[in-house]
Order: structure tokens, then C-alpha cells, then sequence
């Protein structure tokens, strides 16, 4: 047994570069049932084999997946995601680099496409998101980080930017390499130059200036959430497109990616990535509906406290928030439940909502009360949700345990929108209760980005297909 972990180590620790590879010049992504093994430690990678014991009974060898990764560097294959259990599964023990590719039953040519994409703001969410753009940054194409737009701060401000996007207390070191060009205001992360601007409003950038062109914003600040106010950026030259982080109001779109991302259209200028709510929430509502139909529901959410609090006692305009976020428990409300239908318009109607913001600093639960169309069971509910997290192409949006052991900091650094406590939940007869777990900043942040993606033209293929 012990010769079998030194093994499946070795070739872990093998993997490790060609996976890095196959993102960095093909933008291939491998992962395993849906957990991607980009940016991952042999150790980490060795833990995600063990995974598939349980979907496959036994753990996947990571020596298969190495001579798979290995194969896919010698093929024709650019911009795809690849399961790389599934296809192992088809595959079988020996397999040829032919059989690999006919396999893969769809090898799409390089996507020579990149977008231009400026942060504006550069608060929680911001710095997720520059950490995952800069992590997936390509060669050849791609979404390419250019730009953030902030406030100047103080006389040091590049240096405290490049050093809060360096450390961060919930989320840990990024792991990359960060210049500070003072001279010219830059930032050189893993050799790309993404260039500061100091601006009090969006008429102030000149883009051109920059080389930026065609580009998308994506505004994590919250200031503007309607269509008069997120129009600012479009005024800008070098503007095409506004993302914003946050729910916008009608007649804005609110996109939760993996349920209503195929609405965005070419012609949109301006669309909303909802709520990180909002996005733990519906992809598993949709699961249920589409199975066992939802009368009515409630979302009581159980969220970790947030910057629009106080750190102690003092004014505020909101009610309940001007009290210690750290020292309180806060009743407040959000808006999810009924953005829900924005994404799922057959649920419009059908959900209430309530928050409880609790004295965490990340990681919250969604505790999803629903009254069922048709009987079902829990074990009927987990084998549902398990599998959707599994095998359906809501794989990336969806997670699911069933440990007696995990706590909300288990979650941090889970790129899913929600995971589902399988041993939470409650199920019988017309009732179901469902614990949703989410990072409510890096799992939001993934969703950003695939929005942001799916707004660009540059989705990578799903392989195999599902």
C-alpha cells in the first residue's frame, strides 16, 4: 500500500507541469468530475484521484491520467475543459494517442481570440477575479487582464494594491510572481503588465492610451447597478462591453452562468453576474424543480458578514448594519430569493427570503426549505444532487459532501457557485429541506469569470460532451 501512494505521488508530482502546460499554451483544462487540477500541488492532485472512489468505487491512477495529459499535448486540441476521469472511463486501461483524440469526439481549432478586460474597483471581488484571470492568462488568447481603474488612496497606493493582491487573510498568498513598476504604474503579474489607473469616475480613463481597446469592464464597485449608471463606461473609447459584479435592475439581465448564460446575446452591451446568492442557490433549485416541481420555498441565508457593515457600533444609513459585524448576529435582507426568477422565470412567485449575517469572514449557507410538487425521499434528493454535480452540465456549479465532519471554513477557495451538505438534508413525503454551502467571494468570482467568458465569445468546449 505504501508503495501504491509513492507511485501515485511520483506521478502527481509529474502531472503537475504538463497540466500547468496544457492551460498555459493550448488553454486546456483538466479536472476530475468537475474539480479542476490547474494550479494544484502534487499532494492536492493526488487528493482529487482519491476523489473518484466515490463515483468509481476505487481510486483513479494518476499515472493513467499523466499518460492521458501527456497524450493530449501531442494532439491537435486548443480552448477545452476535459474530465479527465470521464474520459479515462471510455478509454479503458491502454489506450493510443488516435484513440485519444477519437475519443474526445470533437477537436476544435485554436481560438486566436482574446479580450481586453478592466477591473474597475479593486475591492474583494476585484482582486479574486484578477487572481483568476492572471492564473488562466494564455499565450495566444483568452480573457487578458489590462487594466484596474481605483481611487488614488495615498502616496503608496501601487505598493499596498500589489501587496493586498499578494496576501489576502482569508484566501492566502497568490501564488505568483508580482513586479511593482512605480515608474509607470504597473503591476507585472507572471510577466503581464496590467497597467493602474487613478480615475474618480469613468470619464476620466482614456483607454486608447493604454493600447486598451474593445473592452470589457468589469465593475466590482457596486456604485451603478442600472442601465443610466453602468453606461458611463460605454461613453469611454475602448469600451465594448460592462459586466457588474453585483444584481442589477431591470431591464438589465441577470445571468447565473450554467442556467440562463446561453440569453446573453451579441448585441448586449451591459449584462449583471446576480448576486453570489443568487448563484449558489439556483442551480440546485433548477435541479429540483426540474425533478420533483416546487410549489412554494423559503432561503433563509446564514451569510458571513460583508465591508457595508461596521466593524463597531456606528451609523448607518441600512438598518441593523450600523451594529459590530464582528461581535453580532444580523438580521437583513436579501434580495436572492426573488432574483431567482430572473434566472428561473418558473419559479417567479414562488420563493421568500430572509439573511442572518453572522460574525464569519467568508463562507456562508443557503438553507433552502421547499415544498414539493411529488414525494421524494433524502436519499432519493442527495442521489439527485450528487449526481448533478457529477455528470450534468451544471458539474461546475454545483459541489456535494456528505462528511460529518466539514465546517463553513471547509468551503474557502471552493471555485463552485454551491455545496451541497448531503447529510443535512431533509426529505419526506412533499417536503425537503437542502444546506447549501458557498465561498460567497471565490466561488462568486469563478462565476464572474465564466460569465465574462461566455459575454466574450471565448467558452472553452466541454469534453467529453455531456
Amino acid at each position: 500500500m505504501e508503495s501504491n501512494w509513492h507511485n501515485q505521488l511520483a506521478s502527481c508530482e509529474e502531472l503537475v507541469p504538463v497540466i500547468g502546460n496544457l492551460l498555459r499554451v493550448k488553454q486546456v483544462e483538466l479536472n476530475i468530475y468537475g474539480a479542476s487540477l490547474s494550479g494544484l500541488s502534487a499532494i492536492e492532485i493526488l487528493k482529487a484521484h482519491r476523489y473518484a472512489r466515490h463515483v468509481l468505487g476505487q481510486e483513479l491512477e494518476a499515472a493513467r491520467t499523466l499518460r492521458l495529459a501527456k497524450g493530449i499535448t501531442e494532439i491537435e486540441l486548443h480552448d477545452a475543459d476535459i474530465d479527465a476521469a470521464r474520459l479515462l472511463e471510455v478509454l479503458g486501461s491502454n489506450f493510443s494517442v488516435e484513440q485519444v483524440q477519437e475519443a474526445l469526439g470533437y477537436v476544435p481549432g485554436r481560438n486566436s481570440k482574446s479580450k481586453d478586460v478592466v477591473l474597475y474597483g479593486f475591492g474583494r471581488i476585484g482582486r479574486l477575479v484578477a487572481r483568476i484571470l492572471l492564473s488562466q492568462s494564455g499565450q495566444h488568447s483568452g480573457l487578458k487582464l489590462r487594466a484596474i481603474v481605483v481611487r488614488n488612496g495615498s502616496a503608496n497606493d501601487l505598493i499596498k494594491r500589489a501587496s493586498l493582491l499578494r496576501r489576502d487573510s482569508v484566501h492566502g498568498r497568490f501564488d505568483g510572481v508580482i513586479k511593482v513598476d512605480e515608474a509607470n504604474n504597473l503591476l507585472i503579474v507572471n510577466g503581464s503588465p496590467v497597467q493602474v489607473i487613478y480615475a474618480s469616475s469613468p470619464a476620466e480613463v482614456d483607454y486608447p492610451k493604454f493600447g486598451i481597446s474593445d473592452a470589457l469592464i468589469i465593475d466590482n464597485t457596486g456604485i451603478w447597478r442600472d442601465e443610466a449608471g453602468l453606461e458611463q463606461h460605454l461613453k469611454c473609447v475602448g469600451v465594448a462591453k460592462v459586466l457588474l459584479t453585483a444584481p442589477g435592475k431591470n431591464p438589465l439581465k441577470n445571468i447565473v452562468f450554467g442556467i440562463n448564460h446561453a440569453e446573453i446575446l451579441p448585441e448586449d452591451k451591459i449584462v449583471t453576474a446576480a448576486s453570489c446568492t443568487t448563484n449558489a442557490i439556483t442551480p440546485v433549485l433548477k435541479v429540483i424543480n426540474d425533478k420533483y416541481g416546487i410549489l412554494h420555498g423559503h432561503v433563509e441565508t446564514v451569510h458571513s458578514f460583508t465591508n457595508d457593515q461596521n466593524l463597531t457600533d456606528n451609523f448607518h444609513k441600512g438598518e441593523r448594519r450600523g451594529r459590530s459585524a464582528p461581535m453580532n448576529m444580523v438580521i437583513a435582507e436579501t434580495g436572492a430569493a426573488k432574483a431567482v426568477a430572473k434566472a428561473l422565470p418558473e419559479l417567479a412567485g414562488r420563493l421568500s427570503g430572509n439573511a442572518i449575517r453572522v460574525p464569519t469572514p467568508n463562507v456562508s449557507l443557503a438553507i433552502l426549505n421547499l415544498q414539493l410538487a411529488h414525494d421524494a425521499t433524502k436519499e432519493s434528493v442527495n442521489d439527485l444532487l450528487r449526481n448533478a454535480s457529477i455528470f450534468s452540465n451544471l458539474h461546475k456549479q454545483i459541489d456535494y459532501v456528505d462528511s460529518p465532519e466539514v465546517v463553513s471554513t471547509d468551503f474557502v477557495g471552493s471555485n463552485r457557485a454551491g455545496v451541497v451538505d448531503g447529510l443535512a438534508t431533509i426529505a419526506e413525503e412533499k417536503n425537503a429541506v437542502i444546506y447549501v454551502w458557498y465561498d460567497n467571494e471565490f466561488g462568486y468570482s469563478n462565476q464572474v469569470v465564466r460569465v465574462a467568458a461566455a459575454m466574450s465569445g471565448l467558452e472553452r468546449a466541454t469534453l467529453p460532451a455531456r
